[in-house]
C-alpha cells in the first residue's frame, strides 16, 4: 500500500499507568500477523480493541468515489478499534498491517471493565477519538482545497495548450471539453418521494454555458433545490460550475437556512477564483411534511408557481448575484406548496430563446405553456415546455443553455 504524503501520527500509551499496561497484557491475547492482513474492516461491526506491540498498521478509508484516503499509521504502543466498542457502531476505516505485526487483542468485555476502572485509559481513548475526528475534518478540508487548486491548475494548463492552436481549433476543443465536464457534473437522476417528484432538462447551447441544477435529499424531511447559472462561457464556466456545485452541496449539509448556505457559497467563490466570474442562483430548502419552501433568489429568473384553479405567479424575493462583491445580503422568502402544485425553475435561455425572426420566446409564452400543462406530472410538464421552446426556435441558433427544473407536489 502506498502511503504517499499522508500525515503519520503514532498514538502512544506513554501517558498510561504502568500497572494498567500490565493488566492489559494479562487479559489480552497476543497475536502476530503477516503484512497486508486486515484487522478491522470499514463498515463492519467488530468487537476487539488492539494494542500494537511490534510493527505498523495503516488506517485508511474508502471514499464514496472508490478512492482510498490514508488517515494514520500506528506504530508500537499505539492502539485502535476503541470507537466501535464504545458506541457499537460500524468501523469507520480499514486497519491493515504494513509489516510483520504483533498486537494485543482485548475483548469488548475486558475493554469495558478497563474503561470503568482506569481513568488514564479512558482519558487516552477520549483524546484519541477527538484527535482522530479533528484529523479527518482537517484532511477533508485540505482535500477540497486541493481539488479546487487542481481545477484552477487544469484550467491554466489548458489555456497554455490551447494557445498553441489556431483560434478555431482552440475554440472547438474548449467547447467540447466544457460540454463533457458540464454533462458529467449534472446528476444522473433526481430523488423521488411519495409526496414530491422532480424532473429536469438541460440542452446546452453551441457556446457552452454554466447552467446547472441539483436536487439533494438533506435528511428525511428536507430537500435542497438548486438552479444556477455561471455568467461565463466555455471551459472556465464548466470548471467554475464544478466548484460552486461542490460548495452548494457541502454547505447545504451544514445548514437548513438557504441564506446561510448561499452566503457561504458566495464567500467560497471569492476565495476560490481570481476571475471576474459571478453566479446567479435560486436555492431553496423544501420541508416535505409541511410543504414549506424557504428560498433565496440571487439574481436568478423568478420561478413560476402553478396552483390549480389559481393560475401561475412568479415568486417574490430579490438578491444580488454571488461571487464578486463583498457584503452580500440575502433575504429569505417562504411559500407553502399544496398537493397539485407545480414549481417551474428555469434559466434565462428559456424566455430569451429566439426564432429566425429574432423574436424572443418570452416569459408570457412560458407562463401560458405552464397554464396549459400544469396538471401534468413533472416529467411530462418538462417535455411539454421544452418541445414548445424548440418548436418556437425552429432552426435559429441557440445562444444560451435551455434549462428547466420542475417540482411536483403530488395530489
Amino acid at each position: 500500500m502506498n502511503i504517499g504524503t499522508a500525515s503519520i501520527i503514532n498514538h502512544a500509551f506513554g501517558a498510561l499507568e504502568p500497572e494498567t499496561l500490565e493488566a492489559l497484557r494479562a487479559v489480552a491475547v497476543r497475536q502476530s500477523y503477516a503484512p497486508n492482513t486486515t484487522l478491522c474492516r470499514q463498515g463492519k461491526i467488530e468487537h476487539t480493541f488492539y494494542v500494537v506491540v511490534q510493527g505498523e498498521v495503516v488506517v485508511s478509508q474508502t471514499l464514496e468515489d472508490g478512492q482510498e484516503r490514508i488517515l494514520n499509521v500506528i506504530g508500537p504502543m499505539g492502539y485502535f478499534g476503541e470507537m466501535g466498542l464504545i458506541d457499537d457502531s460500524p468501523r469507520m476505516a480499514h486497519c491493515i498491517t504494513l509489516t510483520p505485526t504483533t498486537v494485543l487483542e482485548v475483548t469488548e468485555e475486558n475493554f469495558d471493565k478497563f474503561m470503568e476502572k482506569s481513568p488514564a485509559l479512558a482519558t487516552a481513548v477520549l483524546r484519541n477519538i477527538l484527535t482522530t475526528t479533528r484529523n479527518i475534518d482537517q484532511q477533508s478540508i485540505a482535500e477540497l482545497q486541493q481539488k479546487n487548486e487542481a481545477l484552477q491548475k487544469a484550467y491554466a494548463d489548458l489555456q497554455q495548450a490551447l494557445a498553441r492552436l489556431v483560434e478555431k481549433e482552440r475554440l472547438e476543443r474548449e467547447l467540447e471539453l466544457a460540454a463533457t465536464v458540464q454533462r458529467s457534473l449534472l446528476p444522473d437522476h433526481l430523488p423521488q418521494f411519495p409526496d414530491y417528484a422532480f424532473a429536469a432538462y438541460l440542452q446546452p447551447a453551441r457556446q457552452v454555458g454554466g447552467d446547472f441544477y441539483d436536487v439533494v435529499e438533506i435528511d428525511t424531511d428536507h430537500v435542497g433545490i438548486l438552479m444556477a447559472d455561471v455568467a461565463d462561457k466555455g471551459f472556465h464556466a464548466a470548471l467554475f460550475m464544478a466548484v460552486t456545485r461542490t460548495l452548494f452541496y457541502q454547505e447545504g449539509k451544514h445548514s437548513l437556512s438557504p441564506a446561510a448556505v448561499a452566503t457561504a457559497v458566495h464567500q467560497g467563490m471569492l476565495e476560490a477564483s481570481s476571475h471576474d466570474t459571478f453566479l446567479t442562483a435560486f436555492y431553496g430548502v423544501l420541508h416535505r411534511p409541511s410543504g414549506r419552501l424557504t428560498y433565496v433568489r440571487a439574481a436568478q429568473d423568478r420561478p413560476l408557481w402553478y396552483r390549480p384553479g389559481r393560475g401561475v405567479e412568479a415568486l417574490t424575493g430579490d438578491g444580488r448575484f454571488l461571487g464578486m462583491i463583498e457584503g452580500l445580503a440575502l433575504a429569505e422568502s417562504t411559500i407553502y406548496l399544496q398537493p397539485g402544485d407545480r414549481l417551474v425553475l428555469f434559466s434565462d435561455g428559456v424566455p430569451d430563446a429566439t426564432n429566425p425572426h429574432e423574436e424572443p420566446y418570452s416569459g408570457q409564452r412560458l407562463t401560458d405553456r405552464i397554464v396549459t400543462g400544469g396538471h401534468l406530472p413533472a416529467g411530462r410538464l418538462i417535455t411539454h415546455i421544452a418541445q414548445d421552446v424548440i418548436r418556437w426556435r425552429q432552426d435559429a441558433p441557440a445562444f444560451d443553455d435551455l434549462t428547466l427544473l420542475v417540482v411536483e407536489a403530488k395530489a
